[in-house]
């Protein structure tokens, strides 16, 4: 008996040190932001009035994984934005960290590979951390009350589009249009580690 009390201690301890996980949920309402894009423009979610959803997108220039979805996300943007759901993409790298990330490089990469979606800076880095975003790319699907519907991937293949079998984001927004939850409501996000100063 004393050797399982002991048991049911060490657990004890161990759960209340175990790192808890910050940032958004499913299910809970994400906050508004007023972010630069790259033409010098401050967006918000909530200039976009007839919204029924928004793709949250943390990416970059440099992730090769990030580099590996541009065209998807240009795609998504295209097809789903004329529905209501607009792609928000938001680059939380620091500048200093990662020089080829700066606020010039996003417009260059952006006119380069000609974004139709909002490309924003999170200057000061304090928009992905609320969000609780770790990797680029990470999406973050929200409703039109910025409730959190779903998190992770685009889908299940980085390297190769057209190897593709789930659609976890397309996926998603279609179980909204049903009036259900997605299912998956949360997958892994694969990605490059959000570069913030030390």
């Amino acid at each position: 008996m004393k050797q399982l009390f002991g048991i049911l201690a060490l657990f004890a301890v161990i759960i209340a040190f175990a790192p808890t996980h910050s940032g958004l949920h499913v299910g809970d309402t994400a906050p508004d932001f007023k972010l630069k894009d790259v033409t010098g423009k401050m967006v918000s979610l909530s200039d976009f009035e007839d919204a029924k959803g928004f793709i949250v997108t943390f990416t970059c220039n440099t992730c090769p994984f990030a580099v590996m979805y541009e065209d998807r996300f240009i795609e998504l943007h295209n097809k789903y934005a004329p529905q209501g759901y607009h792609v928000i993409a938001i680059n939380p790298n620091d500048p200093d960290v990662k020089p080829d990330d700066s606020f010039a490089a996003m417009g260059v990469r952006s006119e380069e590979k000609g974004f139709t979606f909002s490309y924003l800076f999170d200057e000061g880095q304090k928009v992905y951390p609320a969000y609780g975003a770790t990797r680029t790319p990470h999406i973050f699907l929200l409703d039109n009350k910025r409730k959190v519907k779903y998190i992770g991937a685009l889908d299940n293949n980085a390297q190769d589009a057209s190897a593709v079998t789930e659609r976890y984001v397309e996926d998603a927004i279609a179980a909204m249009e049903r009036g259900e939850n997605p299912d998956p409501s949360t997958t892994k996000a694969i990605g490059c580690s959000i570069k913030a100063k030390r």
